[in-house]
């Protein structure tokens, strides 16, 4: 319970296939709960409890001030066994690669976490929340001391837009793809070591491009927070809500500056127009939408201008069996061009004997032929 109005903070992967919740209280106290907002891009959800007026809430701290080796309490209920507090240190800060987040910039510990832990709290010394317990690394399903959390930082971020009124939580727009640093890079820049993120490519008319961004930028700071990979840069970028601006620390040449980025969401350059393809091709079983800014937002890819995207695909569908995955776009069929879902349900209401589909993945176009 992060705030006296009865707001709760768990993950979304424990409520995502609930159709009534119900929060617990340490003194047997049990409420309704209702489903403010779900973000399955950091899996973080907000619940709401009609509580009493005087019910205790955790103050949510600040992650960014965490040290490895600073003493942390898990918070859970491991294996339905009741509320367990554990107790560890902070292994290591900016993990990568746990896999449950869009955002990966999750704090390692090894106060025992196990299943059931899931949605609990991770808390300093003071009492303060400093990270949400989401995942554990483990061959036997127990605790073997690895654990990670989502930072306060995130949680606070999604909170925020809870109390706002908001059910979806916003994200700025860069409209730039960037990469890692390499060794390489670091030293024809003059770094002395591979730090920061290089501007690989920008969107015409995004904030970028507008700002001044230029291909070879080397970004090495976000409003003063040192990035030292991209994980870092889209965790940084991804905590500015969509108002106001941005600092860039940058490294262009050998010559240190600050570009400043407006804020804003990506756009909807036009409509979505929805299809779900039901005829028996290789498109059955998928959902498609028209390309847009805003579609390459929520998908984290750059998506051509025109194309359709797939934002679905049904396990054991044909369009699984295919091949298609979240975030292709069709951009040709038979040589006829798709720029929208409008062109793509046209070809499919016909009986072609043979598909030669060309698939926009990753900004490679690839040609794949399936049978009538």
């Amino acid at each position: 319970i992060v705030d006296g109005s009865g707001l709760v903070i768990t993950n979304n992967h424990v409520i995502e296939n609930m159709n009534e919740v119900k929060v617990a209280l340490a003194d047997k106290r049990e409420f309704e709960a209702q489903i403010v907002l779900r973000d399955p891009r950091t899996d973080l959800a907000v619940l709401k409890i009609k509580g009493p007026a005087d019910i205790a809430s955790m103050p949510i701290g600040d992650s960014d001030h965490l040290e490895v080796g600073d003493f942390v309490m898990a918070i859970g209920n491991p294996f339905g066994v009741g509320q367990t507090v554990t107790q560890g240190i902070v292994s290591a800060l900016a993990r990568t690669q746990v896999g449950s987040s869009d955002y990966q910039f999750f704090i390692q510990t090894d106060a025992a976490i196990n299943p059931g832990n899931s949605g609990g709290a991770l808390v300093d010394l003071k009492g303060h929340l400093v990270g949400i317990n989401t995942a554990i690394y483990s061959q036997s399903g127990g605790s073997h001391g690895i654990g990670f959390a989502i930072p306060a930082s995130m949680v606070r971020a999604v909170v925020e837009t809870a109390k706002s009124g908001g059910s979806l939580v916003r994200r700025p727009w860069l409209g730039a793809r960037v990469q890692g640093v390499t060794p390489d890079i670091a030293e024809s820049v003059g770094l002395d070591r591979p730090t920061g993120v290089l501007v690989a490519s920008m969107q015409a008319k995004s904030p970028a491009e507008e700002a001044g961004l230029k291909r070879g930028d080397v970004i090495l700071t976000v409003d003063g927070q040192t990035v030292e990979d991209p994980e870092a840069f889209g965790y940084r970028y991804a905590l500015k809500g969509i108002s106001g601006t941005a600092d860039f620390g940058i490294l262009r040449g050998t010559k240190r500056q600050t570009v400043q980025i407006k804020l804003g969401p990506a756009p909807e350059t036009r409509p979505r127009d929805s299809l779900k393809v039901r005829t028996r091709t290789p498109f059955a079983g998928a959902t498609f939408v028209n390309t847009s800014p805003a579609v390459g937002e929520e998908l984290q890819a750059d998506l051509p201008d025109e194309g359709v995207a797939v934002t679905t695909v049904e396990d054991g569908s044909l369009a699984g069996r295919a091949g298609f995955r979240k975030g292709d776009v069709i951009v040709a069929i038979n040589g006829m061009p798709i720029a929208s879902t409008k062109d793509l349900e046209r070809v499919t209401q016909r009986n072609l004997g043979l598909w030669e589909v060309a698939i926009n993945r990753g900004g490679e176009v690839l040609t794949s032929v399936f049978g009538g």
